[in-house]
């Protein structure tokens, strides 16, 4: 059964955090306190909890916004889209083919052929979304899966990511996939993330929050290299 929890991370900001089963993942809801819509992260395996939370409390989604496209981010797209049937599903331009493939997106080796209806629109590295009252910026981040994208909340207070598998507390994403590299992934970790501002707080696909400052500081598998760690 999911275990849904509200984190309190950033001011002026909801943020639900939604666990599926059986990969732990971290499906997320965002929205402005007192605005009708939201936004969803990474629809997981329990989409029906994700569909409950967002009914009970009078929200719209405005959007799907996906990290990756292995099969425990998206996993809960087609259902969202049979309850919202006009909500569009946005990922990064180089892993929207994984959507529509279960060898790409690795359901396939689980014996299952798990689908997603097809993206509404391809993001590019740099591009900025107003999503749910919310400005994102869209930072392509390879290694884990070669079109992972992350969503920077610039303005908050403080700012936040939405992570999926890059970065986790004192962990990082899986680099062994087909089209995963872990050097690929530390570099864009060092040239994407690690330049935010300490306290900006990780949003990951798995595992508990925490900032841009303690993975620099802590993380063993990419050392911040202006630190001389």
């Amino acid at each position: 059964m999911a275990t849904i929890d509200e984190l309190d991370a950033i001011d002026g900001l909801r943020i639900v955090r939604i666990e599926s089963l059986p990969f732990a993942q971290n499906s997320y809801i965002f929205f402005r306190k007192g605005a009708p819509d939201c936004a969803i992260v990474d629809p997981g395996f329990e989409p029906e909890a994700i569909v409950d939370w967002v009914v009970a409390h009078g929200l719209v989604p405005a959007a799907l916004l996906v990290t990756h496209g292995h099969s425990d981010h998206i996993a809960g797209n087609a259902a969202l889209r049979e309850r919202w049937p006009d909500v569009p599903i946005m990922i990064g331009r180089g892993d929207a083919a994984k959507l529509v493939d279960p060898v790409g997106n690795l359901s396939a080796p689980f014996g299952l052929s798990l689908v997603s209806p097809a993206a509404d629109r391809l993001l590019d590295d740099g591009e900025v979304l107003e999503v749910a009252g919310c400005r994102l910026v869209v930072r392509l981040v390879p290694g884990h899966s070669a079109g992972h994208v992350v969503f920077v909340v610039p303005d908050g207070r403080p700012p936040a990511v939405f992570g999926g598998d890059v970065l986790f507390h004192e962990s990082v994403g899986r680099t062994d996939f087909p089209d995963g590299d872990a050097a690929t992934l530390a570099a864009g970790i060092r040239g994407a993330l690690y330049r935010l501002p300490d306290e900006t707080v990780v949003l990951p696909g798995h595992g508990p929050t925490t900032t841009i400052g303690h993975e620099r500081r802590h993380n063993p598998f990419v050392p911040d290299a202006t630190s001389g760690r």
